[in-house]
């Protein structure tokens, strides 16, 4: 059955945004964040501290969109008002493991006895801290952090050997929201 839809999107103090189109555009204490959504028959609009989004005889799909694009304003949102941050722990039990950041490179050395060094490619808009054993990943946009921490997970990925044995690697510990 179609009906209208309307979804509205609370704007947090200190936070703006602007609607031209389908670009939202969101701006904050720590940046701003800009983004395109193409769905069609979906209406966006800015009233006083609300985002709203609205569709007329909306389909399950428009229903599915709309909130999607939900999480994806609040996500915004909660970046440029209080930002994202990642965890992730570098775990070695004979090897001594060691990252290195060098500009928008990070490089894994001596992981299981290497002798090249594997590089990770940090994403703009991430900003990478290492404190011995952890890596902090902060970052306002969250797929931008998430993409990051995902690349250092991913390169010390082992294919080639019993994982139960072989568990050195880079783990990501902690998420924005809930811990591993």
């Amino acid at each position: 059955m179609k009906r209208d839809l309307i979804k509205k999107i609370k704007i947090a103090p200190g936070v703006s945004a602007q609607v031209s189109g389908s670009r939202v555009t969101v701006k904050g204490i720590k940046g701003s964040l800009e983004k395109e959504f193409k769905i069609k028959g979906v209406k966006f609009e800015v009233k006083e501290d609300e985002v709203i989004l609205s569709a007329k005889k909306a389909t399950k799909d428009e229903k599915r969109n709309m909130n999607t694009v939900s999480a994806h304003i609040t996500n915004m949102i909660r970046g440029v008002d209080v930002g994202f941050e990642y965890e992730l722990k570098i775990c070695a039990s004979h090897f001594p493991m060691t990252v290195d950041i060098k500009g928008n490179k990070a490089f894994v050395k001596n992981f299981l006895g290497e002798k090249i060094p594997r590089d990770v490619t940090i994403p703009k808009g991430a900003e990478v801290s290492i404190d011995k054993e952890k890596i902090i990943i902060k970052s306002i946009d969250i797929e931008v952090g998430g993409q990051a921490a995902a690349n250092f997970e991913k390169s010390t990925q082992i294919t080639n050997r019993d994982r139960r044995v072989f568990q050195d690697g880079i783990y990501i510990t902690k998420k924005p929201g809930r811990e591993m």
